[in-house]
């Protein structure tokens, strides 16, 4: 058994943006903002880009740089399209975002790229609702979503469908559902239900667990007989590789729960960090990820502009800047408004292509890998286009 199960671990510090979900103010209307300001094409676009430097914390510093290199690297990459990068500094806070938001509209801005954290991108989207001004956050947060707030960043509900559509193609017939008690295994759970609830494939049962060592061990007993009774045929796991995934993955094979008669899938991405790669238990598992090449391309290109890999969620501003100018570029003075945002057939992003929902939410073109030989290999590739465009 591992010696330790440190809940606790920060590897991705303050932006698991889960860890508190909480309905927000900016969530409450719902739907679209149908507006927008009107812009002119022909000139450079003043666009607002509010990153989280100023909090103290190097791990903020480090990431408002690796946005805004980014949006740089992503506005030299626009062809016929001018934008006018305005970078505001939001020390993280949610105050500091209203002000700075308020700021950058009075001065011209015609759209707003970030806040990354939650708080701060609500205040930021409600300190310029009214100002006909929409907002694209680098939150992963569904419930900031809405109005004229959109999310960037993927959420749970995206990664769950991509998995669940795969399992019901590949002829799994039953899913159990195992997640943690606290905020983010709850939002992961209901992302999953809703998923397996428009696929092809049943609910076989629900297991909870506590966030300790204990709590694992405990559950364990517990999601075997979720499995036998319901005769499922896949697990699917909230948990993560800081977290509950090392140790579900070494004590369900051990109970009965092997990889022989059940697939097992996780919500969260199974290849970070890298030494993930060489349990045992994660073999044959499967999990989505953003386009392998594409990233890999991103990477590349950013390493030799700037000399050091992007942070992970640096791209996001990348993808921001890409919807901005492909819209600015088709010539029309709505081209920020809501409906346009929201245009069915996406961008293409540095890790794929994405759209914008109506929600404010976000849909991305995932691939479903697996490991093998403690290596990743994508076994359905992310798709080029979406489907249904305009829908």
């Amino acid at each position: 058994m591992f010696a330790v199960f440190n809940i606790l671990r920060k590897t991705y510090g303050r932006i698991a943006l889960f860890a508190a979900l909480v309905v927000l103010a900016a969530c409450e209307t719902g739907g679209i903002t149908s507006g927008g300001p009107s812009v002119d094409t022909s000139k450079p676009i003043p666009v607002a880009l509010l990153v989280p430097k100023g909090s103290g914390q190097s791990g903020d510093a480090i990431l408002a740089q690796s946005l805004e290199n980014a949006a740089r690297m992503a506005i030299a990459d626009l062809q016929g399209v001018q934008i006018d990068l305005r970078v505001y500094d939001t020390a993280g806070q949610a105050d500091a975002a209203a002000a700075r938001a308020t700021e950058a509209v009075d001065a011209g801005a015609k759209i707003i790229l970030g806040p990354v954290y939650a708080e701060a991108a609500n205040a930021a989207g409600l300190a310029v609702r009214s100002k006909n001004v929409n907002v694209l956050a680098f939150s992963n947060n569904p419930a900031i979503a809405g109005g004229n707030v959109f999310i960037l960043g993927p959420t749970f509900s995206n990664t769950a469908n991509r998995l669940t559509r795969n399992a019901a193609a590949q002829g799994k017939q039953s899913i159990v559902v195992v997640h943690g008690s606290d905020a983010a295994g709850t939002a992961g759970r209901s992302a999953i239900q809703n998923a397996i609830g428009s696929a092809s494939t049943k609910l076989g049962g629900t297991v909870a667990y506590e966030l300790s060592q204990q709590g694992v061990i405990d559950a364990v007993p517990r999601v075997r007989d979720a499995v036998s009774n319901s005769g499922s045929d896949a697990l699917f796991l909230t948990a993560t590789t800081a977290g509950a995934l090392p140790l579900f993955t070494q004590l369900l094979p051990e109970s009965g729960v092997t990889r022989d008669n059940v697939q097992y899938i996780g919500l969260t991405r199974w290849d970070i960090p890298s030494q993930t790669l060489s349990l045992p238990g994660v073999q044959g598992g499967w999990f989505a990820l953003p386009d392998p090449s594409a990233t890999e391309q991103f990477r590349s290109r950013y390493a030799s502009a700037y000399g050091g890999v992007p942070h992970p969620i640096g791209g996001l501003a990348y993808d921001g800047i890409a919807a901005i100018g492909a819209l600015v570029g088709a010539g029309r003075s709505d081209a920020l408004s809501g409906a346009a945002l929201t245009q069915g057939a996406g961008f293409q992003g540095v890790s794929g292509i994405f759209r914008l929902r109506p929600d404010g939410t976000n849909e991305r073109g995932l691939a479903v890998a697996t490991i093998q030989n403690n290596q990743v290999v994508v076994i359905d590739s992310a798709p080029r286009s979406f489907s249904g465009a305009g829908s």
